[in-house]
């Protein structure tokens, strides 16, 4: 009996977690930090730092009409959901001399749900159905 409560007890917390993981609509609020240099959406442009459309599966450095610095061209980097965590937390720390001024986002749920936000959107702006 003891084991089958455990058990339950550690199914809920992961089926919490997973829940909060993927808090898209906390993660729009939570990009209000993002919005000072970047646009997301069917209308988009380009600002101060890249849009973000399709960014989650995109190669780093190659959104169209965006002058990157050479340390994200050249990075390697495909921006997967484990990546954009690093990269959020500390973008200096993962691309030494990026353009990218931003110290980070040091808080991991705000990150996670900037990231189920960011996931939502297609390559033209469009949320994925």
């Amino acid at each position: 009996m003891l084991r089958r409560g455990i058990v339950a007890a550690v199914l809920l917390l992961a089926a919490t977690d997973k829940v909060r993981a993927q808090d898209a609509t906390a993660g729009e609020k939570d990009f209000v930090v993002c919005r000072a240099c970047h646009q997301i959406g069917p209308n988009a442009k380009v600002a101060v730092g890249p849009v973000l459309n399709g960014v989650v599966g995109r190669k780093a450095g190659t959104y169209p009409n965006y002058n990157y610095s050479p340390a994200n061209k050249d990075s390697g980097i495909v921006w997967t959901p484990e990546e954009l965590d690093r990269y959020l937390t500390s973008p200096q720390a993962v691309v030494p001399h990026t353009k990218m001024i931003f110290p980070g986002l040091k808080d991991e749920q705000k990150r996670k749900n900037v990231i189920a936000y960011l996931e939502q959107f297609g390559p033209d702006g469009e949320k994925k159905q």
